[in-house]
This record gives structure tokens, C-alpha cells and sequence, in this order.
């Protein structure tokens, strides 16, 4: 078994912008095998601005090839939409259909990238790509707009096209919502670059089954029976929280490098909305990584505190259930 409280991961600045590719959740997705909601056209509608986008910013003065530029600048296409819409495998799809030079990213792994290796460099490292696509952007924290406004501010005009998405709550009108206006608002001076696109729809996840709760006791034994013991990791989430205190987000790859199951047992609600934002970033990783996971302990809705789950970061806390639930479905349907 894997011991996860005994690894001190690291990574250098370089190996922070390496490998920016799909997750091994995203690796097979394409546009072809996107499954639009025929009751919500516009997710179609957002695979087919997609692929226009592509063949739009395809040719320039000196040969054919995706991302060619009659015009130096490079263009922004925008998909705003609640979570499981299917928005990251429509990134990952164009990251696979696209050609070139080109990175996919978390919005909070760019501000990590930002954070360790200083603005001019940042800028510095993606100056050379035709295409970055930026998942689950968010507004939530001012200083992370800032740095992303002034970030794209210099990276676009250089030539460099992006796609980014962002997660709303599901009916959520005004209020605590990321919307078309709001991102012109914020991103002032590059937001005439950006197409919006808005995506409606309930979460696939959850598509005519009942949100999951954590393994049973019978079911968690069944689970980790047929788990190989080399690559398989356990924690108590009592483990995991002071892990997470020890770990930068950044290295939560690295930390689970080589690990291809893992359970989190004793799940206990997180009235600390730092440590709850803590385990919402570990469980985006763990779900795009796909690995096999497993939980046991409170039920799901009882994680995290209402004076924060429907405030600034709902969205996080929202995904997070509708991921963990995911993979619950995932471990029971294994048995």
C-alpha cells in the first residue's frame, strides 16, 4: 500500500507548465462522443462554436495550419455554464482537435503557475503557444482577477488564442452568478477578444440516478478487496486534512503519482471553509486524474456548512458534491 503522509512531493517552476494536457479522465473525449441534452440546445450550439473557433483561427499569410493568424492578436472564446454541462470535456476535446502549440489548465493551477514563477515569466511561458485553455475560471477572489486580467492582458495581443470556462450554480439568477456581463465588467480591456457562450442544463452526473452517499462498511470491504495492494492509498480524512495543510495545491499530482486507487474513510462535515476549500481542490485533482476512489463516513450534504456552501464559493462546493458523487456511483457500480 502507498503511503501517502510519508511523500514530500516537489516541483520546480519548470515542471509546472510541463504536461499541460487533459487528464487521464479526458483523454479519450472528443468532440464527436459529446452527448448534447437535446432539451438544451445550447450545448450544442457550444460544440459547434467550438469547432467554428478552431477552423476560424485557422489560417494566416505563410501556409495552412490551426492557429495561423491573419491578425496578430489572438482571439478568446468563453463558455459560461452550471457545473456537469459538459464544458470540461468540450475544453479537453478542442485541446485534442486543435493542433499546434497548446496548454490546458485549471484556472487555480494558472494562478499557481503565476503565483511561483512571478507574472513576466508566466507570460513569458505561454508567449510561444497558438492555443491555452483555461478551465473553471473564476472571479471569486479579487487579487486572482487581477492577476488573471493582466496575465491574458499580455498574452493575447502576442498572438496567443484562449478558451476558458467558468462554473455557475445551477439557477442561481443574479446574485453569487458568474454571467456574461460580469466577465465584460471584470475583464475590461481584453473582454472585446471574447465570444461568450452560454451553456444550460441540469449536471450529467447526476442524470436519472439519485445523488450518492458514502460506502457502507460491507461495501467499502467488497471495494478495497479488489483494489491491487501496490498502487491502492488509504486515509482517514482526519489524515488527509493535515496532509493538505502540509502539500501546496500545486503538487497534488505529484503527490498521488503512482497511485491508482484511493479511499478517504471517516468523512466528517468541515466547518473551517479553509480546510473545506482544501479538500474541494484535492477532489477536482483526484476526479481529473481519474482515479478509482471510495469514501465512507457523514453523508455528502452534511460536508459542508450552509453559511458557506451558498456564499462566494458555492460553486466550488457544489462541483465537489457532484464529482464526489460521481465517483461513488463509479465504486458501487465496480462490486
Amino acid at each position: 500500500m502507498i503511503d501517502l503522509l510519508s511523500r514530500q512531493p516537489s516541483l520546480t517552476p519548470d515542471e509546472l507548465t510541463a504536461g499541460l494536457s487533459p487528464s487521464a479522465r479526458f483523454q479519450d473525449v472528443r468532440f464527436e462522443n459529446y452527448r448534447p441534452n437535446p432539451d438544451f440546445p445550447s450545448q450544442e450550439e457550444a460544440r459547434a462554436s467550438l469547432q467554428a473557433f478552431l477552423k476560424g483561427a485557422q489560417v494566416r499569410p505563410g501556409g495552412f495550419r490551426l492557429f495561423r493568424r491573419a491578425k496578430p492578436e489572438g482571439r478568446g472564446l468563453y463558455l459560461d455554464g452550471g457545473f456537469g454541462v459538459g464544458k470540461t470535456h468540450l475544453l479537453a476535446s478542442a485541446y485534442h482537435a486543435a493542433q499546434g502549440r497548446r496548454a490546458l489548465m485549471s484556472f487555480q493551477d494558472l494562478m499557481y503557475v503565476i503565483g511561483a514563477l512571478g507574472m513576466t515569466r508566466a507570460v513569458e511561458a505561454f508567449q510561444g503557444h497558438d492555443l491555452l485553455l483555461i478551465d473553471e475560471f473564476e472571479l471569486d477572489d479579487p487579487g486572482n482577477t487581477h492577476m488573471a486580467n493582466t496575465f491574458l492582458g499580455q498574452l493575447l495581443p502576442g498572438g496567443t488564442s484562449v478558451i476558458a470556462t467558468s462554473n455557475t450554480e445551477p439557477g442561481a439568477l443574479g446574485q453569487g452568478r458568474f454571467n456574461a456581463a460580469d466577465f465584460q465588467r471584470q475583464i475590461q480591456g481584453i473582454a472585446s477578444r471574447f465570444e461568450t457562450h452560454r451553456v444550460d442544463g441540469p449536471d450529467y452526473r447526476q442524470r436519472g440516478i439519485t445523488p450518492a452517499q458514502p460506502l457502507t462498511p460491507d461495501e467499502f470491504g467488497a471495494w478495497r478487496a479488489r483494489q491491487p495492494e501496490a498502487t491502492l492509498a488509504i486515509l482517514t480524512h482526519r489524515d488527509l486534512g493535515r496532509l493538505l495543510l502540509e502539500v501546496h495545491p500545486s503538487r497534488f499530482a505529484r503527490l498521488l503519482e503512482g497511485v491508482q486507487a484511493l479511499a478517504v474513510t471517516d468523512l466528517v462535515p468541515m466547518p473551517d471553509q479553509n480546510v473545506a476549500l482544501r479538500f474541494v481542490h484535492f477532489i477536482d485533482k483526484l476526479y481529473d486524474l481519474g482515479l478509482r476512489a471510495a469514501f465512507t463516513g457523514a453523508p455528502l450534504g452534511s460536508l459542508f456548512s450552509d453559511t458557506y456552501r451558498h456564499g462566494a464559493y458555492a460553486k466550488k462546493y457544489s462541483r465537489c458534491l457532484s464529482r464526489l458523487s460521481e465517483l461513488l456511483h463509479e465504486a458501487r457500480a465496480s462490486l
